[in-house]
């Protein structure tokens, strides 16, 4: 029997799929049709991005499982016409390009490069920054890019520690959880890395009390969502000295407005949403491996929990 697979995204993403999806799925054996436009009730899988100007999934009654491309999906578990699994994307190049921004944004603050690679007036300032290992960071999310980036950072000696909603136990990172482990783990804490899903629970976890509770002068970085943070806080800690930087990936709006204050902020660094970003090659070894557990009889890897929003 022929496995239909119907590929929601937008056009550039087709161009960047198609092959690496037809070499993945060649690789399994299965018989397949892979396009951009099949009758609803002939579709099996549902490869999405949530831009997609798929939106109601009602007529695709035979379908399996709807396949994200993101690891976001906050854009579509609020949707009533899915009624069927859901698979976020974990993998696809998203861990290790993480790490990677994480890493180099918090050795760049870590290391005070700002003030030596912009120096007009040629000042000589002999002042060597301390070591990883006195420089404590916090990581609000130990999902898998918060465990990698904790990882990471740990083997260049910070003192990790790690929040997340429900205990965790992780080797090398001390743990936080529940509303009162919050303000325990950013207690002190010189570095900030936001690592959450965009829920309810997390909106504005960065805040007026939050910010209160880090070390005076301490950076904070944000590759998670643009919600985590209530940006007028931001920006008063930014003012107060409270914080010392701010490096932010994600906003409440991309692309972020022309006029917003965040970018004339001299304490404040905007990157493009390029912390993270699935690579083709990667993100189609995930989503096939889905589709070959769905023809299977197996469960599906990395179901979204739709109470929980991820």
């Amino acid at each position: 029997m022929t496995t239909t697979i119907l590929f929601a995204a937008k056009p550039q993403r087709w161009v960047e799929y198609q092959q690496p999806l037809h070499e993945a799925l060649g690789r399994t054996g299965l018989d397949y049709r892979l396009g951009l436009d099949f009758p609803p009730d002939e579709v099996d899988y549902i490869v999405y991005a949530p831009n997609s100007d798929l939106q109601d999934f009602t007529p695709y009654n035979n379908a399996k499982a709807v396949l994200n491309l993101w690891a976001g999906v906050e854009a579509i578990t609020k949707n009533a016409t899915l009624k069927i699994p859901l698979a976020r994307m974990v993998g696809g190049g998203l861990t290790e390009g993480m790490v990677e921004w994480v890493t180099a944004h918090v050795l760049r603050h870590h290391l005070g490069m700002d003030a030596h690679i912009v120096n007009p007036a040629h000042e000589w300032k002999p002042a060597p920054p301390p070591l990883a290992s006195e420089r404590p960071v916090t990581i609000l999310g130990l999902g898998q890019l918060g465990l990698a980036c904790g990882e990471a950072l740990a083997y260049f000696g910070f003192p990790v520690r790690g929040w997340s909603r429900n205990p965790k136990q992780v080797k090398g990172i001390e743990t936080f959880h529940g509303n009162d482990g919050l303000l325990a783990a950013l207690k002190g804490t010189q570095g900030v890395v936001l690592l959450l899903p965009d829920t309810p629970a997390t909106h504005n976890v960065i805040n007026t009390e939050t910010l209160s509770q880090v070390a005076q002068g301490a950076f904070l970085l944000n590759p998670g969502r643009g919600p985590l943070i209530q940006d007028t806080a931001l920006l008063q800690a930014l003012d107060s000295g409270r914080l010392s930087h701010a490096t932010l990936d994600t906003f409440r709006q991309e692309p972020l407005p022309a006029d917003h204050p965040f970018w004339s902020h001299p304490k404040v660094t905007v990157t493009p949403h390029i912390a993270s970003e699935t690579r083709a090659g990667p993100a189609s070894e995930v989503i096939v491996e889905n589709i070959r557990r769905g023809e299977a009889g197996e469960p599906f890897l990395h179901l979204v929990d739709r109470s929980a929003g991820y």
